[in-house]
């Protein structure tokens, strides 16, 4: 029989949630209520007759609730296969009575450790008897109900309307695979703390990775692909995943990957001047910082306005409402700030296939944590490059010693070719990109391809000669030969900033001393692929 009828629950909740309302539910359909500890005393508040677990097994909840559930009286009720002769002699040789449906959410972990608790709660804070009584409950699902979720009491509740008081096998598979997933996740919680908190380890001995409450997008990275979102269970950083989507249509695979491209970059200027970034296909194509997010937005188009075309718009400022005016002025896929004006709102709602997120606080851009890339057969694993230079780590290299304005130049170019991908080069003059050459196999096609974008952009505007020309440029790994340096100075770039550390670094450096170029080393490479 695939229908099984509800005659008996046992209820054990940590989230309260709709407990009342499910417990009358299942009253007025003549089921037996049985609890534990919290949810005994919520369920009898609510004036229903409940059944003690203690009575169930004989035995009193003891060592600070530690062991109340883990018995043979519960655990039989719930593994017991009830179409198995031996079982059912079993059951009733030991006066053990069916259990048909579980209602089961697990201690409170993960607010726990958020709320910065001692070791000792914790550990107090693991859940035993709830997994248990979930796994046994969801590998017996042929026979029991398990419910993890307070979301899908209303699930259940129709499900019971429609089966007449029973569930359907159907309905008990879909709710087992989500109990075992939300054992799983939890242990990797667990897991993850005792390794990366509690026990400092950077790669621990097994690594468990875990996500929920999945988005399904339209497609992946091409429409013949599959996609969703998933956001992490337990402690982490928020970000375009827990954006406030105002409007617009649904974000795709790769409205999420570039738009957290520009949020990432965007974070680097947290509390600074007003700054926009401009990300197509997850590089950036324009950044600037001004005195006004308008000036910004100007600025960071005039980088290269032919890729800011269906590109991703961040800023570090709340957004006002004449900066959106420009902004909708050009097809823009999403924006993304930590505040949007009234005007601005108004101003971006007359676009409405175009996405506006909202993020709150910007993420930290030197936290810690893991990246993780799956290949062939594994997972790759390095800690974040969260890693950061300023004026004081740079090495002078050249004859010549930057200027102020150059070294100021040096570090906001360096600050942007940390998220180009490789190689890299980017010139930027008075706080605002010149050109961006991203992704080529080779830092000389980079640099011509950076000088080209800042010859193409003096032309287009009218400018008496390219945003190159007294530039500093920013080298995300070493120059292997001088002829990538010599392409930006060739281009009008007056001072590089690179990490060093190659064996022609003696060579670059004289190239870039016959070129009259001031150049630092920051001994600190950027690779992003």
């Amino acid at each position: 029989m695939s229908n099984i009828p509800i005659k008996r629950a046992l209820l054990s909740v940590s989230d309260k949630s709709g407990l009342a309302e499910l417990g009358r539910l299942l009253a007025a359909r003549g089921v037996e209520l049985v609890s534990t500890g919290g949810t005994a005393k919520a369920l009898r508040d609510a004036g229903l007759e409940v059944k003690d677990v203690s009575d169930l097994t004989g035995f009193p909840e003891m060592m600070d609730g530690r062991v109340k559930t883990l018995h043979p009286m519960v655990h039989g009720g719930l593994l017991a296969v009830r179409d198995n002769p031996e079982h059912v002699a079993a059951m009733e040789q030991q006066a053990i009575g069916a259990i048909d449906l579980v209602v089961v959410n697990l201690y409170p972990f993960e607010a726990t450790v958020m709320r910065g608790a001692e070791r000792p709660d914790i550990i107090e804070n693991i859940d035993i008897g709830g997994p248990s009584m979930v796994r046994s409950a969801a590998k017996n699902h042929a026979f029991v109900t398990i419910v993890t979720d307070p979301a899908d009491y209303a699930g259940l509740a129709s499900e019971l309307d429609s089966q007449d008081g029973a569930t359907s096998l159907d309905f008990r598979k879909k709710m087992a695979a989500k109990a075992f997933g939300a054992t799983a996740a939890y242990d990797a919680m667990i897991s993850q703390w005792f390794a990366f908190a509690d026990q400092g380890q950077l790669f621990p001995d097994m690594l468990a990775i875990n996500g929920a409450a999945p988005t399904e997008l339209r497609y992946g990275e091409n429409p013949h692909q599959k996609a969703a979102l998933y956001t992490p269970v337990g402690p982490h950083a928020r970000g375009i995943a827990q954006a406030e989507q105002v409007q617009g249509k649904d974000l795709s695979y790769n409205n999420y990957n570039d738009a957290d491209a520009a949020l990432e970059l965007c974070a680097e200027f947290a509390g600074g001047d007003p700054a926009v970034v401009i990300v197509k296909h997850a590089n950036p194509c324009g950044v600037a910082q001004r005195g006004s997010l308008l000036e910004a937005w100007e600025e960071a188009l005039a980088c290269d306005s032919v890729s800011a075309f269906g590109g991703i718009v961040a800023v570090n400022a709340p957004l006002d409402g004449v900066t959106a005016e420009a902004i909708c002025q050009i097809f823009t896929e999403v924006v993304i700030a930590p505040a949007v004006s009234d005007e601005a709102r108004a101003a971006f709602a007359k676009k409405k296939n175009l996405r506006l997120l909202v993020t709150g606080d910007l993420p930290d851009p030197r936290r810690g944590g893991l990246s993780v890339k799956p290949i062939t057969g594994g997972l790759l694993v390095q800690s974040r490059d969260n890693g950061a230079i300023g004026k004081a780590d740079l090495t002078v290299v050249t004859r010549r010693e930057p200027t102020e304005q150059e070294l100021k130049d040096c570090l906001f170019a360096w600050t942007i070719a940390r998220h180009v991908k490789s190689n890299a080069i980017v010139y930027a003059k008075d706080s605002v990109t010149a050109g961006i050459g991203a992704g080529q196999m080779n830092r000389r096609d980079s640099s011509r391809i950076a000088a080209m974008k800042a010859s193409e952009a003096a032309e287009k505007y009218g400018w008496g000669a390219s945003r190159a020309v007294g530039s500093s440029v920013a080298s995300d790994a070493f120059f292997p030969f001088a002829d990538g340096l010599l392409a930006a100075a060739e281009a009008g770039a007056t001072a590089i900033i690179q990490p060093g550390g190659s064996m022609r670094d003696d060579e670059v450096i004289k190239a870039a001393d016959d070129a009259g170029l001031a150049m630092v080393f920051t001994g600190m490479r950027h690779f992003r692929h």
